[in-house]
């Protein structure tokens, strides 16, 4: 008579659990949303693109590691709280999608193709922590949604928390210093006033769902 061993369930390796945290956050980061085309912006204008790049993926690190920890919870028993960053949220949206409106639609507003209008180091790092601080769907997301996932992976949720972290990282850093690459396209202002039409349509469109509740 053979003996034979009973099947085992097979165990989750640290680098199963990453991979799934980096497709995961990779599926929650690659969107058209108002960082994304802020950072994509900055980009083709090779201004400030480390800074930027930098408070992009940190600050999702930040979150990432709040929600695997367990303050998800947290988020979700201060409806309040997000509330009046959805309030503030969208009245940051709206405003900026104005202002690339104006830039679209007035050619006085942009300068010459060899030169678009630059933007300051401070200006640049305010309205990033702008734009990634006061988006109420960044703490869902991250804190709620991706940290609940995490629990999933019991002892390797920190690898999970990892690899989502990294999606993060490598999505900002290739969309700022990738965006240079459409440089050559952007050599006419009328490019400029299209880009500046596009990131005013998703400026606006997300500021109303924020202001409407969604």
């Amino acid at each position: 008579m053979i003996l034979r061993r009973p099947n085992l369930p097979l165990m989750e390796s640290p680098l199963a659990a990453a991979t799934t945290g980096l497709l995961t956050g990779a599926a929650l980061i690659i969107a058209i949303g108002a960082q994304n085309a802020y950072v994509l912006r900055l980009g083709i204008r090779r201004q400030h693109v480390l800074p930027v790049v930098a408070i992009c993926a940190l600050s999702d690190a930040v979150l990432i590691a709040a929600g695997v920890g367990g303050m998800g919870a947290l988020v979700e028993a201060a409806p309040t709280a997000i509330t009046a960053i959805r309030w503030i949220g969208a009245a940051f949206l709206i405003t900026y999608g104005l202002m690339a409106a104006r830039r679209a639609f007035h050619a006085e507003h942009l300068e010459a193709a060899t030169g678009p209008v630059h933007v300051s180091r401070r200006t640049a790092v305010l309205t990033t922590l702008a734009f990634t601080w006061l988006n109420p769907h960044v703490y869902l997301d991250t804190l709620v949604f991706l940290g609940s996932v995490a629990t999933t992976h019991a002892d390797l949720r920190w690898w999970f928390g990892a690899g989502a972290a990294a999606a993060s990282l490598l999505w900002f850093a290739g969309l700022g210093y990738g965006a240079r690459l459409l440089g050559p396209l952007f050599e006419k202002p009328r490019a400029w006033r299209i880009l500046d039409g596009l990131i005013a349509v998703v400026m606006l469109t997300l500021g109303a769902t924020l202001a409407l509740g969604h």
